[in-house]
Formats: C-alpha cells, sequence, structure tokens
C-alpha cells in the first residue's frame, strides 16, 4: 500500500493518495482543486487514480474531485447522508457511488468501510482503511476530513454562521457529541488522517501535527473529555472565529458545481499605470500584491492591498468580491502560484495582471498611508484628534483592547463601512500590524483616506503604552 499526504500552507488543507500498488490503483481523500502534485506522484508511481473521496461538502476550499474526474476518468465516492439541503447536485454526467453508513467499497487490495460523523455538516463521513494486501483484517486508519483534528473537533456553527441556516449550531454540537462517542469505541491503535491542520477556521485550536491515533486524541483532545451533552455544547460553541464570508460560497460551489480550471478566461498581460486606472474606473476589482510596507509609501488609488504569504488565500476569499472581475499586480514570478490559491477558494474570475513595481515606477500620483508606532498613536489619541479602530477577531478583542477603541473585524469591514467614523483620523489596529495594514487598504480603496496604520498592533502597545501606564 502507498499513503501520501498533501498540504496546502495557505488552506490549513490536507489531503491524501491512497494507492494498492499491487493493481496499480489509487484514490485522492479530500482533494485540493490544484491537481498537479497527484499527476505528477501518479506518473511517478506509476499509479491509476481512480477514485476522489470526500469526507463532506466542503467550505474552506474548492474541491478538486471534477478536476480529477476530468482528467482521469475517476470515479467520486460522496455522502449519501444528511437531509436534501446537503445532498451532492454536481454529478449528473459524473462517475459516482453514494455513501452511507456501513457501506464498504475496495480499490485494489484496499478496504474502505463508511462511517457517518455528523457535527461538522450533516452529511459528513469518516473513512476506515484496511489494507488487505498483506495479512490485516482490521482497519489501519481513519480519514476523518473535518469531523476529528489533532487537539480538536470541527465546529458545527458554520452553517449558521457562514450560510445562514438557523438553528443548525446546537443540533450541529448534538450530532457531534454522539459522533464523537462513537469514535471513542475505535481501537486505540487507529491512525487519525484529518482535512486539516492549525490555522484553519474549520476549528478553534487545531494543532500542527500532521497525524494523531485515536489514543492519544481520546486521552488529550479536549473535547474528547466530556461526558455531559450539554457541557460539551457550550464549551465546542463558545471561542470559534468568525467563518470567512467565502464558506457559504464554497459550500455552494462544491454542492452544486464548478467550472473546470481549463474553462476559466485567459489572463491578459497589462503594462500600463493608466489602464489599470481605468479599470478601476470601470469599477473592476485590482489587488495590488506587494507587501505592506511597499504599499504603504506607493500605490495606485482604489487598489487593495493584501500581501502573497500563507493569509492570502484566507483574506481573499474575505475581501475580493467574488462577483466582480479581478486583476492582479504581483512579482509576476509568482503569478501561477497566486493563480492556484485564488481558485483554491473559488475566486476564478481574474481577468489580467501587471508586474507590479514596473507598473508603481510609471504612475503619476500614487496614493500612500502612513505607519506609526503605539506611543505616537496615543499621543494621538489622547490630543482628541484620532481615535483607534481594532479590526481584529472577536475573541481577541474581547480578552483586551485598548480603550474606547471602535471594534469591526477586518473580514467584515468592506460591509460595514457606514459605521466608520471619518471625522477623525482613523488608527487601524490589529495585533501585530498585518490585519490591519489590509483593513487600511480597504479603507483607503472605498475612499477613506484619514487614517494610520499601527505598527506592531495591540501586542506592541501593551509593551511601549499599556505597561508604562500601569
Amino acid at each position: 500500500m502507498l499513503l501520501r499526504y498533501f498540504y496546502d500552507e495557505k488552506l490549513a488543507h490536507a489531503s491524501y493518495v491512497v494507492g494498492c500498488q499491487k493493481t496499480g490503483e489509487a484514490v485522492v481523500v479530500d482533494p485540493m482543486r490544484d491537481i498537479t502534485a497527484y499527476e505528477e506522484l501518479a506518473k511517478e508511481e506509476k499509479l491509476n487514480i481512480v477514485g476522489a473521496l470526500e469526507t463532506h461538502i466542503h467550505a474552506d476550499f474548492v474541491s478538486g474531485s471534477r478536476e480529477l474526474n476530468d482528467r482521469f476518468g475517476t470515479k467520486l465516492y460522496v455522502s449519501d447522508e444528511g437531509d436534501a439541503d446537503w445532498k451532492y447536485q454536481n454529478l449528473d454526467g459524473i462517475s459516482h457511488q453514494l455513501l452511507k453508513d456501513g457501506d464498504q467499497f475496495k480499490i485494489g487490495n484496499l478496504v474502505f468501510d463508511v462511517m457517518h460523523t455528523p457535527g461538522h455538516t450533516p452529511e459528513s463521513i469518516s473513512f476506515l482503511l484496511t489494507d488487505k494486501g498483506g495479512s490485516a483484517d482490521k482497519p489501519m486508519g481513519i480519514f476523518t476530513g473535518d469531523f476529528v483534528f489533532v487537539g480538536d473537533v470541527g465546529r458545527p456553527d458554520l452553517l449558521e454562521k457562514a450560510a445562514g441556516i438557523q438553528g443548525t449550531s446546537d443540533s450541529g454540537a448534538a450530532s457531534m457529541f454522539k459522533s464523537i462517542e462513537r469514535f471513542k469505541a475505535l481501537p486505540d491503535y487507529l491512525q487519525v488522517w484529518p482535512a486539516h491542520g492549525a490555522g484553519s477556521a474549520c476549528g478553534k485550536a487545531l494543532g500542527a501535527v500532521p497525524s494523531t491515533t485515536v489514543g492519544y486524541e481520546k486521552a488529550f483532545n479536549w473535547a474528547m473529555q466530556f461526558d455531559d451533552e450539554a457541557s460539551f455544547k457550550k464549551a465546542l460553541l463558545e471561542g470559534q472565529p468568525e467563518p470567512p464570508y467565502y464558506f457559504a460560497v464554497m459550500k455552494s460551489v462544491n454542492k452544486v458545481g464548478q467550472k473546470l480550471i481549463k474553462d476559466l478566461p485567459e489572463l491578459k498581460e497589462i503594462t500600463s499605470a493608466a489602464d489599470i486606472e481605468a479599470l478601476l474606473a470601470e469599477g473592476k476589482q485590482v489587488l495590488d500584491m506587494r507587501p505592506a510596507d511597499a504599499y504603504s509609501k506607493g500605490h495606485i488609488q482604489g487598489t487593495l492591498n493584501i500581501p502573497f504569504n500563507n493569509s492570502f488565500t484566507n483574506w481573499a476569499g474575505w475581501i475580493v468580491d467574488y462577483d466582480k472581475p479581478l486583476y492582479l499586480l504581483l512579482d509576476t514570478k509568482v503569478l501561477d502560484e497566486a493563480l492556484v490559491a485564488l481558485r483554491s477558494v473559488g475566486i476564478d474570475e481574474v481577468y489580467g495582471f501587471a508586474e507590479a513595481d514596473s507598473l508603481m515606477a510609471q504612475a503619476e500620483n500614487l496614493a500612500s498611508y502612513e505607519n506609526v508606532s503605539p506611543s505616537e498613536a496615543n499621543e494621538m489619541v489622547e490630543n482628541g484628534e484620532a481615535y483607534v479602530l481594532d479590526v481584529r477577531n472577536q475573541t481577541e478583542f474581547d480578552e483586551g483592547h485598548i480603550d474606547n477603541a471602535q471594534h469591526i473585524m477586518v473580514g467584515t469591514l468592506k460591509n460595514r463601512l457606514d459605521e466608520v467614523d471619518t471625522d477623525k483620523t482613523i488608527i487601524v489596529q490589529c495585533q501585530a500590524g498585518a490585519r490591519s495594514a489590509i483593513a487600511a487598504s480597504v479603507l483607503k480603496a472605498n475612499g477613506i483616506d484619514k487614517l494610520v496604520n499601527m505598527t506592531g498592533g495591540y501586542s506592541k502597545w501593551q509593551q511601549e503604552v499599556a505597561s508604562v501606564k500601569q
């Protein structure tokens, strides 16, 4: 048997290729949309990818199952659990098998047993894997998707918070409690292969270790320590991070179906700053992907700034308007990587790109904003000339914040601009300075120019200002 692990750092998403080397057949569990790595492995190991297994209808990335079907004629193995709202609607003309609790299927000498594990979503299933190529007659591990992570379990509130389906948080938490009781009954030696690691918004305390065991999670996972359902539900629902807006879009895309990458628009290279300004005037979106410091010193008015780092995909999903054409300003050496990242969360309407540094060199009347230290920001507030806009998560704000700060989480800012006081200078602040820079660009792109970004964020403010005041 062959088992390979693939990890997308920008999405904190794990997928797996499982192959029977005797028959040369393989499947991909919870595949990412960019299937290049799977293709390369299949060629290297002389495997034919015959199946794509999905643990649930994903909300945080676009599944690659349809891409695999188009490339390899792959059969989709998907859940038939949950009510009518959680049935796949993108299976016409595609080879597939609908799965329920207790079902079993084989790929070569590999046996997959299906276990219904609702809680994160109603249709969620897990796959127990037995390798009968040797002498094993019991499973060696379980692919848990977003059910059990290392040190955490899947959040049940996404359907309510991201998709607006009222009442599902409580019922999902109740289902999760029952699913965990089933999980606890599994053998301690079973390996656990989850679909996410630290940094995913599908839970609140995910570990950064790629795999674990049933026994270890039973002993140390906080969610496994409850015997009382009411206490468990309360603990599970408390402190969950805000779900990105794009989660609702992804849920729909993976349920109904998305375009194949080969059918997406071809990109046009733009070489003139005037052309970018014209696109902005037409209402198009332009995303400047340079580091925040470079953007703050000079950028084309109206552009948004999301630096291309490991947090890029998440913030793009929050901030980019899926219904508007998008153009990119970036180092063109990372264009392909940037497209993979954007398409992984369904941002497909990308029509053009430009070399950012080249355009900045030729553009006239570049906009900018000032960065200030916490001490300078404190002086501005005490002089009555400015106020603080805290753009961190709700849980961070609740744990401690600057006195009289207004709180609008950065991802929600574009929809709450009418709440922003523009009479005074706005001091935009987060925990360390990265998210506040993104927020500053959102404000600037919407014509709110009277602002500064506080470098070092709340952490630095505690050191420079709060400690002095005490």
